[in-house]
C-alpha cells in the first residue's frame, strides 16, 4: 500500500509516519518511509527552496510548479520503484498538501492544482490519514522545533486555521481514500488510533 499522512504544520505527521512505518515493519512488511517535499535527491534540493526563507519568497503559482517538480522526481525515483518491488510506502505528505496549501489557502488555484496533478503525477495514495488538531496548539509545536524550515508556520495562526478547514473539506471530497485521525492526544495514543483504523 501507499499511505500518506497529511495535516497542518506541527500536527505530528512526521512522528506518526515514523511510528506507522515501525509498526508495519514489526508485522513483517518491507516499508519505505519518505516525505514531501523531498524523498529523492532532486526533490530534497527543491525542498530547501520551498521551506526555507521569507514567507513571501514565492508566489502560489511558483510554489505549485516547484512542488510538482519535486513530486515528479520523488514518484519516479522512489515511490514507484518501491511499490513495484512490493514494498509499502509511507509518506509524510503528498499531493493533498498541494491541494490545500496552494489550491485553497495560498491562492484560489485548485483547478490548476488538479490539472497539473493529472498531467504530471497521475497517482493518488491508497489511503490518506489526516492528523487533525487545534491549529493554535499545532502552530506552537511547529514553531518550537526551530527547524529552520518554518516558512509556512511564519504565515501565522489564521493561515493554519484555513489549512485545517481545507484538509477537513478535502476529506469530504475523497471519502473513499481520506480518513480523519484525532491528533489531540499523545503520540502513542494517536498511533494506536491509526493502527486500529488500518
Amino acid at each position: 500500500m501507499f499511505i500518506s499522512l497529511e495535516g497542518i504544520d506541527g500536527s505530528g505527521k512526521s512522528t506518526q509516519a515514523r511510528l506507522l512505518a515501525e509498526n508495519l515493519r514489526a508485522r513483517g512488511h518491507a516499508v519505505v518511509l519518505t516525505r514531501e517535499p523531498g524523498g529523492s535527491e532532486g526533490a530534497e534540493a527543491i525542498r530547501r527552496l520551498l521551506v526555507e526563507g521569507d514567507p513571501d519568497r514565492w508566489s502560489p503559482e511558483t510554489e505549485l510548479l516547484l512542488f510538482n517538480a519535486a513530486r515528479r522526481d520523488h514518484l519516479e525515483r522512489l515511490i514507484e520503484p518501491a511499490l513495484a518491488r512490493g514494498d509499502w510506502v509511507v509518506s509524510d505528505r503528498f499531493a493533498d498538501s498541494t491541494r490545500v496549501y496552494q489550491g485553497a489557502t495560498r491562492g484560489d488555484l485548485r483547478a490548476l492544482v488538479d490539472s497539473l496533478h493529472r498531467l504530471v503525477i497521475g497517482r493518488e495514495p491508497d489511503l490518506t490519514l489526516v492528523i487533525d488538531m487545534d491549529p493554535e496548539v499545532a502552530l506552537k509545536r511547529g514553531l518550537a522545533r526551530s527547524s529552520g524550515e518554518d516558512r509556512f508556520e511564519d504565515f501565522g495562526l489564521p493561515f493554519q486555521q484555513k489549512l485545517r478547514a481545507g484538509f477537513l473539506a478535502l476529506a469530504q471530497d475523497f471519502p473513499d481514500r481520506i480518513r480523519i485521525i484525532d491528533g489531540m492526544a499523545d503520540s502513542e495514543t494517536v498511533a494506536a488510533r491509526i493502527e486500529a483504523l488500518l
